[in-house]
């Protein structure tokens, strides 16, 4: 049991922060992504037995936190009718969420993309998945994950390239 206790503890301090991370950009709000990465983790903690021979534990710690958040949606919903709830629950939290491993221009972008392009860069890029990876975390076909990774990279890029060069000029 000691090494098993040593082991995940090792895992979560290597992995906290970029499932943290990965899990912000998805959902763009940070005490919202701390509760949801801290209840995966704990669950990881739980089945540590068996996730400990997992190919990606952090993939499975960021996929229980959005599943987690998708739940807690959808028990939100049935509780109070709200309208035009697929609008509410793409729109990023009010006031957005910075971290300051990332720059603010490139947080503020990231979380005006739809969620699922979110959830696909944050995948890829802070976690580094491939693109299997990835579509087996989302549950969806690689060639989504590349279809939305692309529309998020041209996004992001069409966004953020004027700025850049506005500020390159001044």
């Amino acid at each position: 049991m000691g090494t098993q206790r040593l082991d995940f503890a090792e895992f979560y301090r290597e992995a906290k922060n970029e499932c943290l991370l990965t899990v912000l950009v998805s959902v763009g709000d940070r005490d919202t992504a701390q509760d949801l990465v801290d209840e995966a983790f704990a669950r990881a903690w739980a089945s540590w037995r068996t996730l400990s021979r997992h190919p990606a534990p952090s993939a499975w710690v960021v996929r229980t936190a959005l599943n987690t958040s998708i739940s807690r949606w959808r028990r939100r919903c049935r509780e109070v009718q709200v309208p035009d709830l697929a609008l509410v629950a793409d729109r990023p939290a009010a006031g957005g969420a910075a971290d300051s491993s990332v720059d603010p221009r490139i947080m503020a972008a990231l979380l005006r993309l739809p969620a699922r392009q979110r959830q696909v860069v944050a995948l890829r890029l802070f976690l580094d998945l491939d693109t299997a990876g990835t579509a087996q975390v989302l549950g969806i076909a690689p060639g989504t994950v590349q279809a939305h990774l692309g529309r998020a990279m041209a996004a992001l890029r069409d966004d953020l390239i004027p700025t850049l060069q506005e500020e390159n000029q001044s």
